[in-house]
């Protein structure tokens, strides 16, 4: 029987994944993209977000003692910078350029830069269950065909993200007593309600032209939220086997 608490199947599978891209190979930028004013300035902020280094993450991985879990982390922050190129490629095809930074992702590096690994993860997690119905909306909600190819990659992978963050917070809560558990929920729950505040303010105009109200998308991502929170945070420790019993998140239309 597997081990439930072993990352090897995380490698295998970010492995598999990076295999099959160099198979499929990138859409078609040839084809080139229309995308309006707001989208333009969407798209730029996610890249920003998307094309960090990931030394802090990767650094405190290594520290964690568990090679397998840190060789997983290597190729889930090589599977960040593809979207990174990916969203580059896509602005440069509709005749517009990437940006240096944003204040937003100033802000979210030096919240999960605060504290070690655990806080590190929360963080990633909130912002993998933003970037999910986000990717979804624009998936969904343009009528560009080379946005549409390339959101459905990237929403693909952040689907896979979340249980594998999951997975290592719930190893990692384990020893926390009963009684602290309220209250490190109670701020992952804010985290989440700030993060979600500011992708409303900051993404409005792209949301409303993707066809996403803002209580639709706040809906959808504390829908996602909830069982990641419950899984890897329960009210008290019963079993030390990860309970996240799916690879996938599945969203449904907005």
């Amino acid at each position: 029987m597997p081990d439930p608490h072993s990352f090897a199947r995380w490698t295998a599978e970010f492995e598999a994944k990076a295999v099959a891209r160099l198979r499929t190979g990138d859409p078609d930028w040839s084809l080139g993209a229309t995308l309006s004013p707001a989208i333009v300035r969407s798209i730029q902020r996610f890249q920003v977000g998307e094309s960090g280094d990931g030394a802090n993450l990767r650094a405190k991985a290594a520290r964690a003692g568990d090679p397998t879990y840190a060789a997983a982390v290597d190729l889930f922050v090589a599977e960040e910078q593809n979207h990174a190129r990916l969203l580059r490629h896509l602005l440069q095809s509709a005749g517009h350029e990437t940006i240096p930074a944003h204040w937003t992702d100033t802000a979210f590096v030096h919240l999960r830069r605060a504290l070690g690994l655990r806080l590190e993860l929360m963080v990633l997690s909130v912002a993998e269950v933003i970037a999910v119905p986000y990717y979804g909306a624009l998936r969904d909600g343009t009528a560009d065909e080379l946005t549409t190819r390339t959101a459905a990659l990237i929403v693909a992978d952040e689907q896979r993200h979340i249980p594998f963050h999951t997975q290592r917070l719930h190893q990692a809560f384990v020893p926390t007593p009963a009684v602290l558990r309220p209250l490190i929920r109670a701020v992952w729950w804010a985290i989440l309600g700030a993060a979600i505040l500011v992708v409303l303010l900051d993404h409005a105009p792209a949301l409303r032209e993707l066809r996403v109200t803002r209580r639709e998308f706040a809906r959808t991502t504390f829908a996602l939220f909830a069982p990641i929170c419950a899984t890897a945070l329960p009210p008290r420790e019963r079993s030390t086997a990860y309970a996240y019993r799916s690879t996938t998140c599945r969203v449904e239309p907005l």
